[in-house]
């Protein structure tokens, strides 16, 4: 897994300069507003709410000693949750409301890297890109957050919070490459088959991921290029593991 974990994130050194040779940053534009309005939204809420997160969980603690420290540590708890939890809601919210747009131009570099013409695969209008979008990160989102909520209670284990908080950073990131990966998979799999597929290459999905979240935290600049960049890194891989898993049935 670790090695598909590298090549994930090596997909991203060509992504830049794909586009830019496939003339597909015209076709993002609306996809970067979608990402800048609702980074603005979400995170804007975020931060008038850390504090009262922090304050609610500081009254868990009955007793004097201790207390000061006890709410600091409660407004930090706060403040990565809200952090945590708006991560996880504007990246299926962009994802799924992308979906239209993007398939598109993940069928664009698809038709450029097999020689196959495009519109080959597809039999999918966009109303149903977008269903499948929602429906697929609605998924996600449920799913995430139900093993999320575990991973943030361990962050008030001293030692133990360690390793949660990289647990924590891996399941955002493999849930980030999921919702890339399929829009290339919309094409060729049902929405069954597509999770088994994600799921066998779990470490092409974190490696997409971990970029996609590192460009989350890069302002203003990494909202911006986060899904154009992603999501042609993904396809990249997607792509070449489709026609990987292709030559084997035909070797068979």
């Amino acid at each position: 897994m670790i090695k598909n974990i590298i090549l994930g994130i090596k997909a991203y050194f060509g992504a830049f300069s794909l586009i830019s040779k496939l003339k597909l940053w015209k076709y993002f534009a609306i996809p970067m507003l979608i990402s800048v309005v609702t980074a603005v939204l979400i995170f804007g809420s975020a931060y008038g709410l850390s504090d009262n997160i922090g304050n609610f969980i500081s009254k868990i603690w009955l007793w004097d000693w201790g207390k000061n420290t006890f709410n600091t540590v409660s407004k930090f708890i706060g403040g990565l949750v809200i952090l945590v939890i708006g991560l996880i809601l504007f990246k299926h919210i962009i994802m799924a409301l992308s979906a239209p747009f993007m398939s598109p131009v993940s069928e664009k570099i698809e038709a450029h890297l097999t020689g196959n013409p495009p519109n080959s695969n597809r039999n999918t209008t966009f109303f149903q890109q977008l269903m499948r979008g929602i429906k697929i990160n609605a998924r996600n989102l449920i799913m995430e957050l139900l093993l999320t909520i575990p991973l943030l209670v361990l962050k008030f284990i001293p030692v133990v919070n360690i390793f949660s908080a990289v647990l924590l950073f891996l399941l955002q990131a493999y849930y980030a490459g999921f919702g890339n990966m399929d829009y290339t998979l919309e094409r060729h799999f049902q929405y069954k088959k597509s999770t088994q597929f994600v799921r066998k290459h779990r470490g092409l999905a974190i490696g997409n991921g971990i970029i996609f979240i590192l460009f989350l935290l890069i302002p203003i600049i990494g909202v911006i290029l986060v899904l154009p960049l992603s999501v042609t890194a993904a396809t990249i891989k997607t792509v070449n593991a489709l026609e990987l898993k292709t030559n084997k049935i035909h070797a068979a």
